[in-house]
């Protein structure tokens, strides 16, 4: 769920407290972002749903597994393709907005369950997909790609999606209103929080853990087979959908901040209002890419 340094791609909540190898449980990784999703997030594209659809020959049968749901981003918009779907999050706040979501939409064939990654199969049954969207790099990732093989169906298959939706493409493209001031935003939330990027209770100075591949293969999965999805359109945000965006990162999460929280969101809406044009800014959407492994 979170993409908040170049390597993560991120909700289930393992983080690294001192490497990028040392991982312990922290329930604190997403304390008080959960809200800030639906509000500073970009939606994936329907695109999305529509290529990975296709690519796996859906048909509105089987089961879905969402691990590290968040939300549900990922969850609402593929569960059409379903007959069930089941979505799983180590964050209590991430689920209940997950519902919300779900109850707005008339979602009515998706359960959510509040279960670390580590804790499958937790006698779930077995799924055509499981999904993976900015999660895995959060979790215990050779015990789970373990353990959610053995979940799959014969002709299932383990979908990572990656993406960063919380900003989008920087580059030279002429926009309708100015671009978020990104660098500068990180560079006052360092100046609230250190250099060093944050995480729950500790901390990532080397960012989330790469290999995914050689995990992947060490479990006995094959492939991987990958496709891209184009970002789409320009996206208009507002100043709340941009302080939205980074209260819904790992990295600058409302809890992080402490007393000093309303210091910090006063700082961020002035910067903000004096970068944007009547309150708005604009950036294009990002690329998502999508890897296919098949046990």
């Amino acid at each position: 769920m979170d993409a908040g340094s170049p390597t993560a791609v991120g909700s289930c909540g393992l983080i690294d407290v001192v490497a990028a190898t040392a991982w312990e449980w922290d329930q604190t990784l997403y304390a008080g972002s959960a809200s800030h999703y639906s509000i500073g997030r970009m939606p994936y594209p329907p695109r999305l749903a529509e290529a990975v659809g296709e690519t796996l020959g859906l048909d509105g049968t089987g089961r879905l597994l969402d691990i590290g749901c968040g939300p549900g981003s990922l969850t609402l918009l593929l569960a059409p393709l379903f007959e069930a779907a089941v979505g799983v999050d180590a964050d209590q706040g991430m689920l209940t907005e997950a519902r919300r979501r779900a109850g707005e939409v008339g979602a009515t064939n998706i359960e959510w369950r509040h279960l670390r990654a580590e804790d499958l199969p937790a006698d779930l049954g077995t799924f055509r997909v499981a999904t993976f969207a900015q999660s895995f790099h959060w979790m215990d990732r050779p015990l789970v790609a373990r353990r959610v093989r053995d979940m799959l169906a014969p002709d299932g298959v383990w979908v990572h999606v990656a993406a960063n939706t919380h900003q989008g493409v920087a580059d030279d493209e002429t926009l309708p209103y100015p671009r978020p001031p990104w660098r500068q935003i990180d560079d006052l939330v360092a100046s609230y929080l250190g250099p060093v990027r944050r995480a729950g209770q500790g901390w990532l100075p080397a960012g989330t853990s790469g290999g995914e591949e050689t995990i992947m293969r060490q479990a006995g999965f094959t492939g991987p087979t990958r496709i891209e999805v184009p970002g789409g359109a320009v996206a208009e945000r507002s100043v709340d959908e941009i302080v939205s965006a980074v209260f819904s990162l790992s990295s600058s999460a409302p809890r992080l901040f402490a007393d000093r929280l309303p210091a910090f969101e006063a700082d961020l809406r002035r910067l903000l209002s004096e970068a944007a044009r009547d309150g708005r800014f604009a950036e294009r959407r990002r690329e998502v890419a999508v890897v296919i492994w098949r046990p």
